[in-house]
């Protein structure tokens, strides 16, 4: 049995799609005390911090335990949850017709076996969009609650103008990876192909 360590559902509902049999228990990791220069480490890091905390005191029946975390790179810059509205429409008006990297760290500790930690990058294209545009998205709310300010699977999927690489890994985790490292090791049946 797998354990996510995770508060985001579009994580649970990526691995309910994938038909993973799993549980969830929130981290409550202070991410804002995890700092790192390099995004990709920095990702890492923050997956490792969350599976870590929620290693303890499991019940012997999960043998995995999965934390993940997303940012968005763009121009040099990370960005992960806008702070506020006015953070995310300044965000918006300089993606908007540009594109970054999302990077989703990944820390899969294996009760008895390898621990495996990766990041994940993929290149995402965003639309050209109007100043109407990106206010009338802000106004949904959903960019506050996003790395990068923006959700895939929500509202923001026509604000995408194309993805380069793992389209699950922008939602926050990345099936082909986790399916690929499952099988490998033969921890879990997926129906995933």
């Amino acid at each position: 049995m797998l354990l996510l360590a995770s508060a985001s559902p579009a994580r649970r509902r990526l691995l309910e799609l994938a038909q993973i049999p799993h549980r969830v228990r929130v981290s409550g990791v202070d991410e804002s005390t995890i700092r790192n220069d390099d995004p990709s480490q920095l990702v890492q890091q923050l997956a490792l911090a969350k599976a870590s905390a929620v290693r303890e005191d499991i019940d012997p029946d999960i043998s995995l335990v999965l934390g993940c975390d997303s940012l968005l790179l763009f121009e040099g810059e990370v960005f992960g949850k806008p702070q506020d509205a006015e953070e995310a429409v300044a965000r918006w008006r300089r993606m908007a017709g540009g594109s970054g990297s999302l990077l989703t760290g990944h820390a899969l500790l294996v009760r008895g076996g390898e621990n495996r930690l990766i990041c994940i990058s993929t290149r995402v294209h965003f639309a050209a969009l109007t100043e109407e545009e990106i206010h009338a998205y802000v106004a949904t709310g959903e960019p506050l609650h996003c790395a990068g300010g923006f959700a895939l699977e929500g509202r923001g999927a026509p604000l995408i103008a194309g993805l380069e690489g793992c389209y699950s890994n922008v939602i926050g985790l990345s099936l082909p990876w986790l399916r690929t490292v499952l099988r490998d090791s033969k921890m879990v049946q997926t129906t995933s192909g």
